[in-house]
Formats: structure tokens, C-alpha cells, sequence
């Protein structure tokens, strides 16, 4: 009887240690789609820094933290990669954060703009990936053009550059309504998102009563993306053979 109630203590303390090092500090995070390709890829497990901008109600599981507001906040920059709580239906999202509170985001001919002022866009080649039915989604990716290998599926890619951060990488597959927009004037307490791939990410571009994701408060902040620290693309962990090893402990940008 002694040597169960052992056991029962130490898996106890266990689940509570791992639990508060996972509400306090680093929470990981799996990438089930494609809207931020080709900084993520589906398959990726990421590392969540919770640290980097406090701590808020959805810092703990099922949002229980009794917090209002923020505790030891700090302000997130343009272009981080970020985690956040979608305001309205309750999953956890990731994207670049574009807009920062005051500013003002439209697209113009796929070019971001920000206050006015448009962010360069370098061509960098094509992003290339299998034209398969991907096993975690089960959706065949969208293409900008077709190789002459009918398995190749390929997008434009671009280094889009903010003054802030510098230069990162962004997908294009075709001209579409989401590469014209009008001005968000994004609200005091509030970020603007989107997704690295810019033709397939339901972002802040669409509102929340359309099902996007709209402007998310500050508090809706869950943390920045740190490191992916292992990479799959098969549907079981245990199929090494579609382990990606080139991405194992990589830092996001």
C-alpha cells in the first residue's frame, strides 16, 4: 500500500511540475496547416516562448488563469511569430504579427503596406513541395505554377522586409481579392496578423463574423515562436522515415 501511495505522489508531482513549467514558460505547439509556409511546415512541433509578452487568463489550459488583463506584459514587436487565442472561437492560432496598435495595414497588388508606406518584397525563387494529398490534412496543396514533374507543387517565394525585424519569407500562389484590401486602422490594445502564406491564410484581412480572425487583443496573446525542435511529415512520429531532420532544433523567423 506505501509503495502505491509513493507512486500516486511522485506521478502527482510530476503532472504538476510539468504543468507549471508549461503554463510559466515554454508550451509546445503543432502546426496543422499550411498558412504559414514556408516558415512551417505541417508536421512541425514548435517551442512557445510564454515568457515574451506575460502572462493573461489564456496562459493556462481552458483559459482558468483568474488574470485580468496582463501580468509582467511586455509589448510584442512587428514580426513576431506569435500564438495566439482567436477572439471568437477559441483555438489557438499562429501567424506574423503585421500590424501594431495605431497603425494602419493594407495590401496593394500583394504588397504589404504600413502607414502608407510599402514593405519591399525581394523574388527569391520558387517554394517547392510534393502536389500530394498531404497525410495530416488530408489537402492537396494549392500551386502557383506545375514543374514538368507532375509530384511538384510550386509557389513564388519573396523576402518581405519590415524596418524592425528585417527580412523574411513569404509565399504567393495567384492574384486574388485578399492581395487588394482596404485600410485597417487597427485599435488601441490590438494586433493585426497574417499568415506567411499569403493566398491561403484566413487572417486579420477577414473579419471575425466571416470567420477570419480580425483584430486580437492584447490579452489573446499567448506567446512567440521560439524554435521548431522536431519535424514530421507522416501521420505517426514513429515513421522515421518521414522525419524531417533538416528542421530538428531550428529557430523561426
Amino acid at each position: 500500500m506505501q509503495t502505491v501511495i509513493e507512486y500516486t505522489k511522485t506521478i502527482f508531482y510530476a503532472v504538476l511540475i510539468a504543468a507549471v513549467f508549461r503554463t510559466l514558460f515554454l508550451q509546445p505547439y503543432y502546426i496543422p496547416s499550411g498558412s504559414m509556409k514556408e516558415t512551417f511546415l505541417i508536421g512541425d512541433f514548435l517551442f512557445v516562448n510564454k515568457m515574451a509578452y506575460g502572462y493573461s487568463r489564456y496562459s493556462c489550459p481552458f483559459a482558468i488563469c483568474p488574470i485580468s488583463g496582463r501580468l509582467f506584459g511586455s509589448e510584442p514587436e512587428r514580426g513576431d511569430v506569435i500564438v495566439f487565442r482567436h477572439p471568437t472561437n477559441g483555438e489557438d492560432y499562429i501567424k506574423r504579427l503585421i500590424g501594431l496598435p495605431g497603425d494602419r495595414i493594407n495590401l496593394s497588388d500583394g504588397v504589404l503596406h504600413i502607414n502608407g508606406e510599402p514593405m519591399p518584397q525581394t523574388a527569391a525563387g520558387q517554394f517547392s513541395e510534393p502536389y500530394a494529398r498531404q497525410s495530416r490534412t488530408g489537402m492537396v496543396p494549392r500551386c502557383a505554377t506545375r514543374s514538368g514533374n507532375p509530384e511538384e507543387c510550386l509557389k513564388d517565394r519573396y523576402i518581405e522586409e519590415f524596418p524592425e525585424s528585417g527580412g523574411h519569407v513569404i509565399l504567393n500562389i495567384a492574384d486574388q481579392s485578399s492581395d487588394n484590401t482596404p485600410v485597417y486602422l487597427v485599435p488601441d490594445g490590438h494586433y493585426f496578423f497574417m499568415g506567411d502564406n499569403r493566398d491561403n491564410s484566413i487572417d486579420s484581412r477577414v473579419r471575425q463574423t466571416f470567420g477570419g480572425v480580425g483584430m486580437v487583443p492584447f490579452e489573446n496573446l499567448i506567446g512567440r515562436a521560439e524554435w521548431i525542435v522536431f519535424s514530421s511529415s507522416g501521420r505517426s512520429l514513429l515513421q522515421f522515415w518521414n522525419w524531417r531532420s533538416d528542421r530538428f532544433f531550428k529557430a523561426v523567423q
